[in-house]
């Protein structure tokens, strides 16, 4: 791994995110960006079979369209054509009509794609499969669950060890159902 190219892509983020918290905390956003990004670096410990420098940089920058001013157009200029196509298929799609929707869509993008493209996004999940924020209504976090079983299934074969590490977070997630 580069570190250059981590160092470039976290100021970008750090940049892009430096007024975002982390929801429900009042934790600067580059904490979730940090534990993605960590998540890739884990699953290349377990399985050094994909390209480390992308999918890192992937994970630090798969928000930065959805979320921040970035577009398409400047993640490429400042990184390249291949992290822009990325990012953008991490990027969920606004013109359609439901979440579940967007997410399909999203989903089938990310799988058009290199594998790396998916495993950030079952570390995305993996990272955001935390205790739910106190707000969030018993509905909200039963969809958020079985939102993540769609990532989990659609994204098969991209990455062994996330993909076991998802389908155990979702398990221990199922039991906040039942405490909101």
């Amino acid at each position: 791994m580069t570190q250059e190219l981590y160092q470039k892509a976290m100021k970008f983020a750090g940049e892009k995110h430096s007024e975002q918290k982390v929801p429900g905390t009042n934790a600067n956003y580059l904490l979730h960006i940090s534990n993605v990004a960590m998540e890739v670096l884990m699953a290349y410990q377990a399985d050094d079979s994909f390209d480390l420098d992308f999918a890192v940089q992937v994970a630090v920058l798969h928000d930065t369209i959805e979320d921040t001013t970035a577009d398409f157009d400047e993640i490429k200029r400042e990184f390249n054509s291949k992290i822009a196509v990325a990012i953008q298929a991490l990027t969920k799609n606004e013109s359609l009509l439901t979440k579940e929707e967007r997410m399909k869509d999203s989903l089938t993008r990310i799988n058009e794609l290199q594998k790396e493209v998916g495993l950030v996004k079952i570390a995305d999940r993996i990272t955001n499969l935390q205790i739910p924020p106190k707000h969030w209504t018993k509905e909200k976090v039963s969809k958020y669950c079985e939102e993540a079983k769609l990532i989990s299934e659609s994204l098969q074969g991209k990455n062994e060890y996330l993909h076991h590490r998802l389908n155990q977070k979702i398990s221990a997630y199922e039991k906040n159902i039942d405490l909101v």
